[in-house]
């Protein structure tokens, strides 16, 4: 388990059609930049300290488990109302 000071964070790809994949992750530094350009990037930060550590044990492109479906759901619903969006909205989240 990594530290509760440990920054850790991962990037999502959901294409509404497969399950969300790790788009990106990393640790510490890793973390921040990844954070950052997604700030820049306009792209919404969920904070899941859990959900993320649990998520960073994945590899790289790999879709979600189902085990972890709902959990992903939840931040996925977030998103969506934090854009005003729903899923069946044409453009992308």
């Amino acid at each position: 388990m990594l530290e509760e000071t440990q920054k850790v964070a991962v990037a999502l790809l959901y294409d509404r059609v497969n399950a969300p994949k790790i788009l990106a992750k990393g640790e510490d530094e890793l973390a921040a930049s990844i954070i950052d350009v997604a700030g820049k990037a306009g792209v919404p930060i969920s904070e899941d300290h859990l959900l993320a550590e649990t998520l960073a044990k994945l590899e790289l492109n790999q879709e979600i488990p189902e085990s972890l479906f709902r959990s992903v759901a939840v931040v996925l619903a977030w998103v969506y109302r934090f854009q005003g969006k729903t899923p069946w909205d044409e453009h992308d989240i």
